[in-house]
């Protein structure tokens, strides 16, 4: 009797160590920490309590890669990397989502594509922001910094040239009126900086610009070959109309077309 009590102990207790054990292991595994991985699970889990709370750490030593992630999808990726880490990075004690860093003297990363039309492609929520930095100074092969919007260096100092000139013209017609006159005092298509003509008898016309010509060189010219005599040109009072009168070739008044030049 004796015997059999100590064999239905020994079958109680086992099995209550058995319990134990699971019990204890369950309570490990909760916390996360060297817990199996769960292939197509998230790992640990979504409750936060459940967070790895330590780096998990894989260490290899062989002649290729410590790791090696794939995916076989025509339109999956082969890894994503999440963080929160703020402003600064590395320099600032800010971790960044990915570091890969070279102990010896060698690349720290590489990109490759197949083909497409671009490798890559970096973006963020502040389209001012530097797409990165370096304190490299060296030249970066293949990068084409002699182009920007597919113009060449040439390209940029012809269109800096081209530029300057085109201001250069613009400032000197801005600073320049002029005007054809029709020998009837009409003002004909060619009338910058003038607001208009008229005829105030037998070869006098009035010409108003359209702004204080009083600081400017006034210059008149007939218009015609033809019995062409003197033509001259007065400011009025208000400094903006002038009083032009054109002779013919024998020096009376006579109607005749007319350009006048005004350049301030």
């Amino acid at each position: 009797m004796f015997r059999k009590l100590f064999h239905s102990k020994g079958a109680i207790v086992l099995s209550a160590a058995i319990v134990i054990g699971l019990l204890a292991s369950s309570v490990s595994f909760a916390t996360g920490e060297g817990r199996t991985l769960l292939l197509g699970k998230r790992n640990p889990g979504s409750n936060a309590s459940a967070a790895l709370s330590s780096e998990t750490q894989i260490i290899a030593n062989n002649g290729t890669y410590g790791t090696r992630q794939s995916n076989k999808s025509d339109n999956g990726g082969g890894a994503i990397y999440g963080c929160r880490s703020k402003l600064g990075g590395s320099e600032k004690g800010n971790e960044p989502c990915v570091r890969a860093s070279n102990l010896a003297d060698g690349r720290a990363f590489e990109f490759s594509s197949n083909g497409g039309t671009e490798v890559g492609r970096i973006t963020s929520g502040n389209t001012r922001a530097a797409p990165f930095t370096t304190n490299a100074t060296g030249v970066a092969t293949g990068l084409n910094a002699d182009q920007v919007d597919g113009k060449g260096a040439d390209d940029i100092a012809r269109a800096a040239h081209d530029d300057a000139a085109t201001t250069a013209t613009a400032a000197v017609q801005g600073a320049t009126s002029i005007a054809a006159v029709s020998d009837a005092g009409a003002l004909g298509t060619v009338k910058r900086g003038f607001a208009s003509a008229t005829t105030t008898g037998t070869g006098t016309y009035q010409v108003v610009a359209s702004n204080d010509v009083s600081a400017c060189a006034i210059q008149v010219t007939e218009a015609t070959v033809t019995s062409a005599g003197a033509a001259a040109a007065e400011l009025a009072g208000d400094r903006k109309t002038i009083n032009v009168s054109t002779r013919d070739d024998a020096g009376a008044l006579a109607n005749k077309a007319f350009h006048v030049t005004v350049s301030c």
